[in-house]
C-alpha cells in the first residue's frame, strides 16, 4: 500500500509539493486514479484524483475508515536533543517505526542542543508513518527544560534511564501500558537530575551492561515496550 499524508478539513484536498511530485513524478498517476491518504490522526482515506499536474493535484475523498493503533500501549520518551541533528533525527525515524506516541525534547545541564527543526523533525515522523504503514502521527512537543519537565504531572509508569551506578529496575519487570522514560544527554544526567525526578516518582532504569549513546538509549526504550507489549 504507498500512502499519502494530509490534513483533510473536506472531501476535496490538494496535496503539499513534495506529496504531489510523488504523485505525478514518481508514481505517475492518472486522473480517476484512487489513492490511499492518512491525516495521522487514526483514519485511511481512499481519494479520487480529479485533477493532476506538476504544480497542483486535487483529489477527492470517496471513503473514510478508522484504523485501530497498531500498538497497544501509550509511550512518551523525553530525550535531550544530540549534538549531531541527524542522529536525534534517526532517533524520530526509527522509534516511529517501531511504535511511540509522544516525544519531548529535553534540554539538560549538559545538553550540547538546544533546539531542533520542529518543522523538518515533523516532515520526517510523517515520512516514517507512511513508510511503516501507520495511521497515528506521533506527537512532536516543543522543547523544555528538564526542570520545568519534571514538574509535570505525568500519568502512568515514569521511568529515567542515567549512567551512575546505583539500583535500578529492568523495564520488563514493572512496566505499565502508560509510560514515560528520560533519557539524557550525552554526558549523561547529572547527579543533581537524578535525585529531582526520583523526588518526583520517577524510577532509575536499567538498559543492561552497555554504556549507550542517546539515540541508541531511546530506541532500546522503544524496542523494548514494544516488544514486551
Amino acid at each position: 500500500m504507498q500512502l499519502f499524508f494530509s490534513k483533510i478539513k473536506s472531501n476535496k484536498i490538494s496535496f503539499t509539493l513534495e506529496e504531489n511530485k510523488h504523485l505525478t513524478k514518481v508514481l505517475r498517476k492518472k486522473i480517476n486514479d484512487h489513492i490511499s491518504i492518512i491525516d495521522g490522526n487514526g483514519f485511511l482515506y481512499t481519494g479520487k484524483i480529479i485533477n493532476l499536474n506538476k504544480n497542483l493535484s486535487e483529489v477527492e475523498i470517496i471513503n473514510k475508515e478508522k484504523k485501530d493503533k497498531s500498538h497497544n500501549y501509550y509511550l512518551h520518551i523525553a530525550i535531550s536533543p544530540t549534538k549531531n541533528a541527524s542522529r536525534f533525527e534517526w532517533f524520530l525515524e526509527k522509534a516511529t517505526e517501531i511504535g511511540i506516541d509522544e516525544i519531548t525534547p529535553i534540554i539538560c545541564h549538559r545538553s550540547e542542543r538546544q533546539k531542533i527543526n520542529k518543522d523538518r523533525s515533523e516532515r520526517i515522523l510523517i515520512s516514517s508513518i507512511k513508510q511503516s504503514l501507520k495511521f497515528h502521527l506521533p506527537k512532536l512537543n516543543d522543547p523544555i527544560s528538564y526542570n520545568d519537565f519534571i514538574k509535570q504531572r505525568i500519568n502512568g509508569d515514569k521511568f529515567i534511564a542515567h549512567c551512575l551506578e546505583t539500583k535500578k529496575e529492568k523495564l520488563s519487570n514493572s512496566i505499565n501500558k502508560i509510560c514515560t522514560i528520560l533519557i539524557g544527554p550525552e554526558g549523561d544526567f547529572t547527579e543533581e537530575e537524578i535525585n529531582l525526578a526520583k523526588d518526583h516518582d520517577y524510577k532509575p532504569l536499567s538498559f543492561g551492561s552497555s554504556r549507550l549513546r542517546t539515540e541508541t538509549a531511546g530506541i532500546v526504550a522503544t524496542h523494548s515496550v514494544n516488544l514486551y507489549f
